[in-house]
């Protein structure tokens, strides 16, 4: 794994938003570092009897708006430091578009494609005890992230409410309907990909149906914004996953492609679409396109490849996929950059939904859920441009400004204990 830390990202978006706002170091020095990591041993049994011990992470970087709110991800190159920095990007992102949550994150050291279901499923449950002392509906609520999905989050409910002796859904979100999850939830952080890239189009008067879409990442959140995306009359002309990218100049098939994903180890290697042709990972970054959808996981953009991308505009689907450095060049190359903060909020959002839900007992419809998403989403996009435009500043930094003020304003109210 790289020595790169993407905590780093962190500490220098945070103060160069500081320094744009003129917030004295007291209102902030608290956010540069967590307010709480804890790492877990895992004793897994294997299906051959044997033993195997992995490491977890849970962190909270910081409580100030709400209980900790944040994905867990399952993957061989997760680290503490990699947590932390996730959980830091949560805590800025529920601040920017108005949800009363911190951020949380968390993490297992392991490749789930080696696992079984029953080794998965013993590794979830016992993850799940082990960070039990710190979760809660009121304390911090884990989501689905890389490698996990709804059935993980089932096993997490049910391990925790079987440890308290009553059913708690609010525990988690992004759970099967059947046990308390949220319509539009799978959906959620791909549409909200899709919606701001529609608003920043708008905005620059560019019409979507000549805009050519690379999407690097065809996992829940890639494939969801490539379809909504070429749903509005756009051009996805390059995807990937783990295995290879695909590109081809006309177009791919986007639904297609879905299908065939669709099928567990199904990947892009093997897919047999008509005038494709195969490309690396790196190489598709680089394609001859308009707008960029990185997807994927943290650092992909970076000063390596920076200078070489052609896209326009660059909207981050995956958290921090783009280093310090990188955007640095991009912007003054003129490229635009949604951070992520922004652009990925869907899936936090109808996460809240989803938890509000739970704690009323009560069931939203699917087209009150999209149109709620449509108004915060909307709403926050709008107040960034704005400060974007006043000041000069970058998306990311102006959408670090809003969120920062937010926080600050926050913490000047509540005072410092004792």
């Amino acid at each position: 794994m790289s020595t790169y830390n993407p905590y780093d990202n962190v500490a220098a978006t945070i103060r160069d938003a500081a320094g744009k706002l003129g917030l004295p170091e007291n209102e902030y020095i608290e956010l540069m570092r967590p307010e709480r990591q804890l790492t877990v041993s895992i004793p897994v049994r294997m299906d051959d009897g044997s033993i195997k011990v992995f490491e977890g992470y849970r962190v909270q970087h910081s409580t100030l708006l709400g209980p900790a709110k944040g994905g867990l991800r399952f993957h061989q190159d997760a680290d503490e430091t990699e947590a932390s920095a996730l959980a830091a990007w949560m805590t800025f992102k529920c601040a920017l578009v108005g949800l009363p949550y911190g951020g949380g994150k968390g993490a297992v050291k392991v490749d789930p494609t080696k696992l079984s279901k029953g080794e998965l499923e013993r590794l979830t449950r016992r993850f799940a005890t082990a960070i039990a002392p710190i979760i809660g509906p009121h304390l911090d609520i884990p989501a689905p992230d890389v490698n996990t999905n709804a059935e993980v989050m089932g096993w997490i409910m049910d391990t925790y409410s079987t440890l308290k002796g009553y059913t708690i859904p609010g525990v988690i979100t992004g759970k099967p309907l059947d046990i308390g999850g949220s319509l539009g939830r799978p959906e959620a952080t791909g549409r909200g990909v899709m919606i701001v890239t529609r608003e920043l189009l708008k905005k620059l008067n560019v019409p979507i149906e000549k805009m050519r879409v690379v999407v690097q990442g065809m996992g829940n959140v890639g494939s969801v914004s490539a379809d909504l995306i070429s749903k509005l009359g756009a051009t996805i002309v390059g995807v990937s996953d783990v295995s290879t990218g695909i590109y081809k100049e006309s177009g791919l098939d986007i639904p297609d492609i879905m299908r065939f994903l669709s099928t567990r180890g199904n990947l892009l290697k093997d897919y047999k679409g008509s005038g494709i042709s195969f490309i690396s990972n790196d190489d598709l970054l680089l394609l001859d396109t308009d707008i960029l959808i990185p997807c994927a996981l943290e650092n992909q953009i970076n000063n390596a490849n920076a200078a070489k991308i052609k896209a326009k505009y660059i909207i981050e689907g995956a958290n921090g996929p783009t280093t310090v450095e990188a955007d640095k060049i991009l912007d003054d190359r003129g490229i635009l950059v949604i951070p992520d903060i922004l652009a990925n909020a869907g899936g936090v959002t109808v996460s809240y939904f989803e938890w509000v839900q739970n704690l009323q007992a009560f069931r939203w419809e699917e087209e009150e859920i999209n149109n709620r998403l449509e108004v915060i989403l909307c709403k926050a996009f709008r107040s960034v441009y704005e400060i974007h435009k006043e000041n000069n500043t970058s998306f990311r930094t102006s959408a670090y400004m809003l969120a920062l003020k937010r926080l600050a304003a926050v913490k000047r109210i509540r005072g410092v204990f004792p």
